[in-house]
This record gives C-alpha cells, structure tokens and sequence, in this order.
C-alpha cells in the first residue's frame, strides 16, 4: 500500500510539480492575473500619474542632459582635481554661453528660412501633385491612379476628422492651452536644478537604494542598476550625438549645393533623427520636394548630399559612437518602433528602445535569478548560473572602481556564504 501511494506522489510530482511546461503556464497565469486586476484597480494609480505628470517632464530632461554632460564632468574633475560642483557650474556658465550665443546666431535664419518654407509649400505640393498626375495619366497605370486617389480621400478624410475633433477641443480649452504653456516653461525652469544635483549625487544613488535591500542582494541590485543606467546613458548619449552630427552635415551639405531653406531643413533632420532607422528618411521629404520643384539637377545633387550623409553617419559616425551597445537587432528596434509608437505615440517611438532596453536587462536578469533557485534545474545547472552571475557582477565592481578611483567594500560574510 504504501509503495503505491509513493508510486502516485511521484507520478503526480514528475508530471505536475516538477514539470516546467506546467510550472510555465502557472507562472503565465499569474501574470495575467496580476496584469488583470492592475487594469481593475487603475483609479488607486491616478495620483501617482498626476505626481508624475507634475514632476516627470524636468526629471526626463534633466535625465537627457545627465546622460549627456556626466562623462564632461567626470574627465573635467580627473584632470582638474576640482570639487565636483564647482566643475558643474563653470559647465553650466559655458554650456549657457554656448547656447545663447548659438540661438542668437541661428534662430533669426531658422525663422527667416521655415517661414518662407511654410508660405510656399502649398505651391511646391502643388506642383508636386501635378507632375504626379501627369504620370499617373498614363494609361497603363490608371488602375494604380484610382487606387491612390480612394487612398488619398480617405487620407484627406482621416485627417479633417482628426482636425475636427482635436482642434476644436484645442481651441475650445483655454485653459489647456495655458496650462501648457505653464508646464514647459516650469520644466525649462526646474530641470537646471534636477540636473544640477544629477551631476553633483547621481553616481551615489545606486548605493542609496540599495540600502533598502538585503546585505547578501546589494551587490547584485547595484550591478543591475549600472547596466541599465549603462544601457541608457549610452543610447541618450549616441543618439543625441549623432543626431547634432546629421544636423550638420545636412545644412553644411545644403548649404554648397545652394539648397533654398538648407540650415531649416538640417536642423529638422537632426531632430527627426531621434527617431531610429527611419528619422533621416522622414527629413529627406521636404528636401526633395523643394528640390523637385527647383530642378532635376537640384534633385540630383539632394539625393548625392543624402547618400554622401548616409555613408557617414552609417560607417564612420554611428559605429564610432553607438557601437553595438544595446545588441538588439534592427529587426526588434523595429517591431519596437512600430508597437511603442502605435500604443504610446511619438513618445513611445523616441523613448521606445531605450525603454526595451531597460525591460532586457531586468528579464535577463529576473530570469537568470530564477533559474540560479528554481528546483526545476539540476543542481549543476543552478551552480553554473550562480558562479556566472557572481563572476560578471566582480568584473562589473572592479572595473567600475578603476575607472572611478572607488574602493569597492569587501565580500560581507553572507555572500561569501552563498
């Protein structure tokens, strides 16, 4: 009798306990449970969303210029031996001369240049349009021509219904239109404060919240921590870098080939480039309408300015600066862009892959942690996890205290233990 009860114990735990098809489909479950109720309970979250969008804008500018300005920082007060806060102001006082300096210079030329810009667009999209007829008048492509123009009405009616309901409403809410306009000069305001003290104790947060973690977990959570502000800081810093490059050589390209609106239209395409894979191409519209309507010989000497840019930024600058950092494949960068821009909007598509990036490193890691206790693995299998997380995690502290100049504390007695 008792042979058969151990025979069932086992059946039941080889089969259910111990299977990790079950187990996965258990810890599925769960999620979805959890992401279920989160969904029914949204009203306890609402002040949290309203502190966020009260405090979130300086704190992701301030991030931004963090990213930026903490290597400037780092080198400045190796060399100079300086306090660290009299190093951020004197960047401060230069940074600011810099900028109003270089808006004194640019924003009359911007001005000039996107206004006269605006005003004849409507006559270079005509002309477009024209041109486009004529060669969809073609008889051999008229079943392309009506399907372009069902297309383009319901584009055009897309686009009234979207004006109509946004702004109207935009119109309308005056107080929403003021209520902007407070909260972005709030943020131009603040956030110099928020990046001040970023630079002065931003490297001491990590060991500020590990203070709430168990001593045998600090290590571990601080190398989390470094990874993602790693991961982060170096997409911030690459993207903002080689978007200032593109902006450059699209103006200082148009600019001798003698492309009306250059410097405007460079400058657009700097911005646009925040938007991986597909911001120099947005930026290459108005280019090529303008210069559609200039001549062919103008046309031509756009599209050698683009592939002259392309080459660079794609062979010399982006690998330079970016470099292969994130290890996520074009492919996922855009499945990405197009889900995060889908849900979350232009937000979405410019925090989109930072934001992957974070949720990588935090899986990898969840992941790696549960396999290192889980049962479901040999004890060889949860050894070698262990031994491989601790060997990344020494690597990780001691080259962080090299490049720093930090002695990092010594194994404390509970994870020599582990």
């Amino acid at each position: 009798m008792e042979e058969q009860t151990t025979k069932r114990k086992t059946w039941l735990y080889h089969w259910l306990i111990d299977n990790r098809f079950i187990n996965f489909l258990l810890g599925l479950l769960l999620i979805l449970i959890v992401i279920y109720m989160v969904n029914k309970v949204q009203f306890i979250f609402d002040p949290v969303v309203k502190l966020f969008s009260a405090v979130g804008a300086p704190i992701i500018v301030g991030g931004i210029f963090y990213y930026l300005l903490n290597p400037l920082v780092d080198r400045a007060q190796k060399r100079w031996h300086w306090p660290r806060w009299i190093m951020i102001t004197v960047l401060f006082v230069l940074l600011l001369s810099i900028v109003a300096g270089g808006l004194a210079i640019l924003i009359p030329i911007l001005t000039k240049q996107l206004s006269e810009l605006i005003d004849n667009w409507p006559t270079y999209w005509h002309n477009i349009n024209q041109i486009v007829d004529k060669i969809l008048n073609d008889p051999n492509i008229r079943p392309v021509q009506s399907w372009i123009d069902d297309q383009s009405q319901a584009l055009a009616n897309n686009l009234k219904d979207f004006s109509k309901n946004h702004l109207s409403g935009a119109v309308g809410s005056v107080s929403g239109v003021f209520s902007h306009i407070s909260s972005f000069f709030i943020t131009l305001i603040t956030f110099p404060f928020v990046l001040f003290y970023l630079l002065k104790d931003g490297e001491k947060l990590p060991h500020y919240l590990a203070q709430f973690v168990p001593n045998s977990k600090k290590k571990p959570f601080v190398f989390v921590l470094r990874e993602i502000n790693g991961q982060v800081s170096n997409y911030v810093r690459g993207q903002l870098i080689v978007a200032f490059a593109v902006a450059v050589m699209f103006s200082v390209g148009y600019m001798i080939i003698g492309m009306p609106y250059g410097i405007g239209i460079g400058v657009a395409a700097g911005f646009l480039n925040l938007i991986p894979f597909l911001g120099s191409f947005l930026a290459m519209v108005p280019a090529v309408v303008v210069a559609i309507f200039i001549s062919p010989i103008m046309l031509l000497k756009v599209l050698i300015v683009f592939m002259i840019e392309q080459t660079l930024e794609g062979k010399v600058i982006s690998p330079k600066v970016l470099g292969d950092s994130l290890k996520i494949h074009p492919l996922t960068v855009i499945v990405v862009l197009l889900s995060a821009g889908n849900i979350f909007g232009l937000a979405g598509v410019i925090f989109g892959i930072p934001g992957y990036a974070v949720l990588k490193v935090l899986i990898v890691h969840i992941y790696d942690y549960w396999k290192s206790n889980s049962m479901l693995f040999s004890k060889e299998e949860r050894q070698a996890v262990r031994l491989k997380q601790l060997a990344k995690i020494d690597t990780a502290s001691s080259e962080f205290a090299q490049n720093n100049g930090v002695i990092e504390p010594e194994k404390n007695s509970d994870e020599s233990a582990e």
